[in-house]
């Protein structure tokens, strides 16, 4: 078949598509429609025609991926998508984002989008008469992108009979960190504005009435996510509310608590106890990436793994200003 005659090399990196994209356009999967390969993407498809177990018990060691040049260009990708896979596990980012926009810059303008309070209520229109304006222009300042990866730091000598399902634990917890430090990036976004509604606790500490007082100020939004500390998360659980038997079985049973008014909780450690970030998921806040996964492909290839670095490059913008508020206690 074709994929055992592909000629793999660093080129397959410079395309300005993902590795796998690229291979796909050689080797496409609709190709392989019925036939025992069905259900491969053209990356698994070149780790089997080398023989490459990257998971399981019986998984390869890391030296088999340099068995020959060809294979060797396929180790990058593997790392690639080893640390998506941590990034994916602890994805909360998907939790608080509207959109996802891919960019192949580093320069990029959101747009916003301006209704008053008046113009919200979309009242009858009369014949003849204006209808009221949704204004909607380009940011005056651009999205800010951050880097944010890793650095390998073993010499391929020490970990070239590692067997790859080890090794791939390793490269997950990259892709945690890589997902924690944006997540950090967003909430600062998200807080940092100017326009922030803010519910005040007259106790002190988060209440119940609280709660229910920041869900009040959502209209016309709906309040879909809350942003909390563990110790606010652990203070919701004591609420009476919240300790009905019903809602009591079903965090016993699933690990998943009540929450106040349906809005999901996302847990951040690096929260200030007593501040709950509440938002709209579905209108607040727009991911902004260039690119994907990013590797230092040619030190991978040539087995030079020290000091190869794993990155992304990711920014955010708010869409509605006031589809955020938070609740300081």
């Amino acid at each position: 078949m074709a994929y055992d005659n592909i000629k793999l090399e660093k080129g397959l990196y410079t395309t300005g598509k993902s590795f796998t994209d690229a291979l796909e356009q050689i080797d496409p999967s609709e190709n392989y429609k019925g036939t025992s390969l069905e259900g491969l993407d053209a990356y698994q498809r070149q780790l089997k025609r080398f023989d490459i177990k990257v998971s399981g018990n019986d998984s390869d060691t890391v030296s088999k991926f340099f068995s020959t040049t060809d294979s060797a260009a396929l180790f990058p990708e593997y790392i690639s998508r080893a640390v998506r896979t941590g990034l994916e596990d602890e994805n909360k980012i998907e939790k608080i984002i509207a959109t996802t926009t891919n960019i192949d810059s580093l320069d990029y303008r959101s747009i916003e989008s301006v209704i008053s309070a008046d113009d919200r209520t979309f009242a009858n229109i009369a014949e003849g008469e204006t209808f009221p304006e949704a204004t909607i222009t380009v940011k005056d300042s651009l999205t800010e992108l951050h880097k944010h990866g890793k650095m390998l730091v073993a010499s391929y000598e020490a970990i070239k009979y590692q067997r790859l399902d080890l090794f791939t634990v390793t490269l997950r917890q990259i892709g945690n960190y890589i997902s924690n430090s944006e997540f950090a990036d967003a909430v600062s976004i998200l807080s940092d504005n100017e326009n922030l509604k803010t519910v005040t606790s007259e106790t002190g500490t988060v209440t119940y009435s609280d709660l229910v007082n920041l869900w009040k100020e959502f209209s016309p939004y709906k309040m879909t996510t809350m942003i909390c500390a563990p110790s606010d998360i652990a203070n919701m659980l004591m609420f009476d509310e919240f300790k009905d038997s019903t809602a009591g079985l079903n965090f016993h049973a699933t690990g998943n608590m009540i929450t106040p008014f349906g809005a999901e909780i996302v847990r951040y450690n690096d929260a200030n106890d007593g501040t709950i970030l509440a938002i709209d998921k579905s209108c607040a806040l727009e991911k902004v990436q260039a690119g994907g996964i990013v590797t230092d492909f040619d030190k991978l290839i040539d087995r030079q793994l020290e000091r190869a670095t794993i990155s992304t490059i990711v920014g955010f913008s708010r869409i509605f200003d006031d589809a955020t508020c938070v609740l300081n206690s």
